[in-house]
């Protein structure tokens, strides 16, 4: 009563009050009965926000209204149920047993919520798939461009999400909580996509396969994705793929292959009919150029035979850098010359002589060529005994590395991540969690260390680096190396990330993506979080299940038919679930032997366990009605679960796993085997187990338990969803050379401890206290278990809290099950042997659900609700010393519609005032102001490009593209506009540093400098064919500044053109006075020093309509 007395404020009665906060979003009940306001558009009739839910959403909203509203209604007593089901509790549910100290440690119940408090608001764009669905076919890489997120799969295959249409209705896809997306499916790629790349200046995605292909996509304009283009790159699988400042692609592959796609020769084929397509991929196919052959000569090849797994390039200095696992190069991203070579200690890689490279610890001292002239290429006298010289040494040197890093090297200090910042610093993540910051030149500046984990992903933003972690955590650092915050993510590792929309973008190893703010944490996340919470009763729905858990020491015998339906025909019917414990299946030294030795090369099962699945599985009319998704057997021990039929959509991620007990706990004589499965997103696991007999062996039994419950481990790698370590960070920042880096003192939880519902059942082999065999008779035969309970050794232990902490159990009101002479019907049964074991209840079905308390309903704080609906042995059953002992369980579930879910994700976000006013705040992008929008260069001029940010608190970050290039003709228009590859700059052009942070009220300078007459060689098959210096026609780009804030996605820009004057052409000095032409050219804009351009969005919008590109 006390718990209802204020009602008043309840979710379900405040909804219809009018909110106290003018600023609140929530709806008007008006609003939300009327099923066709949802069906139309937007009502604030903005075109940018996507359209409403659709008429079975908005029906979907009252159901689970109707049904939160019955299940509130009903827990006070006082109310019969308006909806289809009356949701309530039920009469027939059996009082229950409950252990003590259940509420603390790694027993406590793991937090649950409609959302989670030590975790930032997600955007579930695609929820966590089911394994079992995703064979083959898992998501492995993502990438973003302007407008879209794509992902590639393991078959080749694409997904591609538009940012406007996050938070809609996945309705009519393969699941349809997942948010719309066009896909590849009708095309058979075929090969799994391993990197990929977005290109901005082409609008278009790059993906490198594991058949060695290069493949080129873009959005058709009705929106389907087509192949541009498709060409063979590598022999080996394209491991990274890059985009140079200059517009090249840079690809690697394994055994140190790396190649150059220069963009003049990919333009062409992109741009290429179906009838031309062949003929350009065959030219794109030799166009490469191999930067190793240009340093090969000097004895630096030998040093890049590592699988290239990262390129990252560097636009601040316009350079590249590859990785390996242990060592990095550094390439100059104009010239394709190799800058420096060293290991993940910094220091540099040996030439195959001997000699060392020189440090290069300044930017003045940071570029040393590589590459030999023609002439010298041409006169080589390399004769045969020194090339064979230079290969022995080659290979000796290689041995010599091999050796070091994989026999004497760490191998958990790997570089599994690498990220470039918009400061030009280099972050690498590796495999024991620890981050290292390095400056553009290859110094390490400073190591870091947060988490033991390794790590799996990085990605940057303005002044922030996100994390990710194999653990599934994701932490936020900014640009000096302080955490900032972090949580858990996903359930699995987060194996890539990608930002756009205003959200970082995590994919988990599992395939599931989420969107977070990227204002996370922040102030953002507290209003989201509560907005959220409170709608929680329009996408939350109730499951009603029924599982039947059922235990049997089968005492290596065989049961006949008839027992099999005594025992689970008539229980199994109107059930969901079937699990199904089995003590000694098979017992003796040479099967425990044998099973111990297939357990150490992963393999389990025999012969006699498959007759009892396959019996079982005929009892309950396998195939049919229901269906085995798990089992598990270590020697005699067997479990195995099988789903109701049209619920296996439902089922999946199963994993199994096994702890011996016998013998050291090395011998499955003794133990446990369990299955744990995902069913609407929620985690159950059901663990059989067998534990030590005799009277006296209470203790051992104890710990036996306690064995089991901390070890288990099932196949597959859980990621703690530790609320704790999710909330708090450990860890500290060391200078380099520094020894211990890594501080953590939390332990991680049992898995089992972060299931929603766990059961154990089996022979616990627990017995009665202080009572002789004829006493327990004479209670038996006249039923008096009461008396007989309060002798039971396990009852005594959880009452102790000992054991089974927190778990409950039936009232048991059967005959003990143990010990009874096999073929003998009846309680004369029991065992009057010599030996004249005392009865007892050693065989038991005991659980925990996600209840905190007993009181608790079901709710997505408290996603499982159980109960006990039957609890009984099998009395009938003589083919054992045990009788089968099963338990059905009521459990109610709740789970989220994530379609609906996403929808008023987006409504909050759209909606809401607070919300609005914050975003807005956080995401102004400050004033910024360029010395000139004219720039003409000749005879290797440079000039100085001065940006201003007139913010007196807000930073700003910029970038440095170019939009396009045109020629020049004598009269003094640009003609000829092309797009540049990922708006790389022309090689004529030196843009230094092309980007870069800007503190309030300071000015940064950038350096514009002409390389007058480059040389242009022509590559066929990694080797230079053809050179000769640039034609001298003028030249003209289009440089965009582009300007962010701290947090904003939307940009300020400015463009400035740069014009290529060579030897003081006559267009340098007329080109700008001349009156423009109105047609078929690019108007030029009239020169002015310190014009500042773009000051106001009019300017910009004013740019963009000029003639210009």
């Amino acid at each position: 009563m006390g718990d209802h007395q204020n009602d008043q404020n309840d979710d379900v009665f405040s909804f219809f009050t009018t909110p106290n906060d003018t600023d609140s979003s929530a709806a008007t009940p008006s609003t939300l009965f009327n099923r066709c306001s949802y069906s139309s558009s937007s009502s604030s009739g903005d075109e940018s926000h996507p359209s409403g839910p659709s008429v079975d959403d908005s029906n979907k909203r009252i159901d689970y209204m109707i049904q939160f509203l019955d299940r509130r209604l009903s827990e006070d007593g006082n109310f019969d149920g308006i909806g289809a089901e009356n949701d309530g509790d039920g009469s027939d549910s059996l009082p229950e047993f409950v252990g003590k100290c259940g509420g603390t440690g790694i027993f406590k119940v793991p937090i649950r919520s409609a959302v989670h408090p030590n975790r930032p608001p997600s955007l579930e764009v695609r929820p966590h798939p089911l394994r079992e669905s995703q064979i083959e076919r898992f998501l492995r890489t993502m990438t973003s461009i302007e407008r879209q997120l794509w992902a590639g799969g393991e078959d080749g295959g694409l997904k591609v999400w538009d940012f406007d249409e996050l938070y809609g209705s996945g309705r009519s896809l393969e699941a349809e909580d997942t948010a719309p997306y066009k896909q590849t499916l009708e095309m058979e790629i075929g090969s799994s996509v391993v990197c990929m790349i977005g290109d901005e200046g082409s609008r278009a995605v790059w993906s490198g396969h594991r058949d060695g292909r290069i493949r080129c996509w873009k959005l058709r304009a009705d929106h389907g994705i087509e192949e541009a283009l498709s060409w063979q790159a590598h022999r080996g699988p394209v491991l990274s793929i890059a985009i140079s400042s200059y517009g090249d692609i840079w690809s690697g592959s394994e055994g140190g292959a790396l190649k150059v796609w220069p963009w003049d020769a990919l333009e062409k084929s992109v741009s290429s009919t179906i009838e031309q397509r062949h003929m350009a991929v065959l030219s794109v196919e030799r166009s490469y150029i191999d930067p190793r052959n240009q340093v090969s000569v000097n004895g630096f090849a030998n040093t890049l035979t590592s699988d290239v797994m990262f390129l990252v390039s560097d636009h601040t200095r316009a350079r590249v850098w590859s990785a390996s696992p242990l060592t990095f190069a550094l390439w100059d991203a104009r010239t394709r010359d190799l800058i420096k070579v060293f290991n993940i200690d910094g220091q540099l890689e040996n030439r195959t002589d001997g000699s060392v490279f020189p440090d290069f610890g300044t930017e003045e001292e940071g570029k040393m060529k590589m590459t030999a002239s023609k002439k010298e290429k041409a006169q080589s006298s390399l004769g045969f005994f020194q090339r064979s010289r230079n290969a022995l040494m080659g290979a000796a040197d290689a041995v010599r590395r091999a050796a070091t890093k994989g026999g004497f090297c760490d191998d958990s200090r790997r570089t599994e991540a690498m990220v470039i910042s918009v400061d030009g610093n280099i972050w690498t993540g590796s495999a024991n969690g620890v981050l290292m910051r390095w400056d553009g030149n290859g110094n390490c500046l400073q190591e870091f260390s947060y988490q033991p984990s390794g790590i799996l992903c990085m990605f940057t933003f303005c002044y922030r680096v996100w994390v990710g972690y194999s653990s599934g955590t994701v932490q936020v650092l900014d640009l000096e190396g302080k955490l900032l915050g972090g949580w858990v993510a996903h359930s699995g590792p987060v194996i890539k990330m990608a930002i756009g929309g205003g959200y970082l973008f995590t994919l988990a190893n599992h395939g599931g993506i989420r969107g977070w703010n990227v204002t996370s944490p922040g102030p953002l996340d507290n209003v989201l979080r509560a907005e959220l919470a409170g709608k929680e009763f329009l996408y939350s729905r109730i499951e009603n299940l029924r599982i039947l858990a059922s235990t049997w020491n089968v005492g290596e015998g065989r049961a006949s038919t008839d027992s099999l339906v005594s025992w689970l025909g008539c229980a199994a019917t109107g059930v969901d679930i079937v699990v199904v414990g089995l003590q000694e299946v098979e017992m003796g030294a040479g099967v425990l032997a044998m099973s111990a030795a297939k357990e150490t090369v992963g393999l389990e099962g025999s012969p006699l366990g498959q007759w009892w699945m396959d019996m079982i599985g005929k009892t309950l009319d396998e195939g049919s009605s229901f269906v085995r998704v798990g089992s598990r057997q270590l020697a005699g021990l067997l479990i195995c679960v099988w789903v109701r039929h049209d619920l296996k959509p439902y089922v999946g991620d199963v994993d199994a796993a096994a702890v011996p007990c016998g013998f050291g706990r090395a011998i499955g004589n003794k133990g446990a085997v369990g299955v744990r499965l995902r069913m609407y997103d929620r985690v159950l696991c059901f663990v059989n187990c067998h534990f030590a007999a005799h009277l006296e062996a209470v203790t051992r039994r104890n710990a036996d338990f306690d064995h089991v419950y901390r070890t288990m481990a099932f196949s597959r790698q859980s990621s703690s969803l530790n609320p704790g370590a999710a909330g708090a960070s450990f860890g500290v920042s060391v200078p380099r050379g520094a020894n211990a880096v890594v501080v953590n003192t939390v332990d991680p939880r049992p898995e089992l401890s972060e299931a929603d519902m766990v059961v154990f059942l089996g022979d616990f082999n627990y017995r009665l206290d202080d009572i002789t065999y004829d006493e327990t008779r004479d209670f038996i035969s006249q039923r008096c278990f009461d008396w007989l309970r309060e002798k039971d050794q396990l009852h005594a232990e959880m009452e102790a809290g000992n054991v089974f902490q927190g778990m409950r159990e039936a009232i048991i009101r059967f005959p003990p099950t143990y010990k009874f002479e096999r073929h003998q019907a009846g309680l004369a049964g029991y065992d009057s042997g010599e030996k004249k074991r005392i009865p007892a209840w050693c065989d038991r079905i005991l659980y925990r659900d996600s209840k905190k308390h007993l009181g608790a309903h079901c709710s997505l704080d408290c996603p499982v609700v159980s109960s006990v609906s039957q609890y009984d042995a099998c009395m009938d059953v003589t083919d054992s010393d045990h009788k089968p002992v099963r338990c059905i369980f009521s459990v109610k579930l709740a789970r989220v519609d994530e379609s609906v879910r996403r929808q008023e994700f987006g409504n909050i976000i759209n909606t809401n005032k607070k919300i609005k006013v914050m975003l807005g705040e956080l995401s102004k992008v400050p004033e910024t102001i360029v010395s000139t929008n004219n720039i003409i260069l000749q005879n290797h001029d440079s000039t100085i490009l001065r940006i201003t940010n007139k913010s007196e608190k807000n930073i700003a970050f910029f970038k440095i593209i170019c939009e396009g290039q045109s020629n020049i003709e004598e009269d003094g228009q640009a003609y000829d506009h092309r797009a540049r590859g990922s708006l790389g700059f022309p090689q004529w052009l030196e843009v230094s540093p092309g980007t870069g942070i800007i503190q309030p009220n300071q000015i940064a300078e950038v350096a514009v400098h002409l390389e007058d007459f480059p040389t242009v060689e022509e590559f066929v098959d990694g080797v230079s064919q053809n050179s000769w210096c640039e034609d001298a026609r003028d030249e003209e780009v289009i440089l965009v500044l582009v300007v962010h804030g701290r947090f904003s996605i939307e940009t300020r820009n400015h463009r400035i053109r740069v014009r290529h004057c060579p030897r003081g052409g006559r267009s340098a000095n007329k080109h700008y006075g001349d009156k423009p032409r109105t047609t078929g050219q690019i108007n030029a804009l009239h020169r002015s020093d310190y014009q500042p351009l773009s000051n106001t969005l009019d300017v910009v919008e004013q740019l963009r309509n000029l003639h210009s590109p």
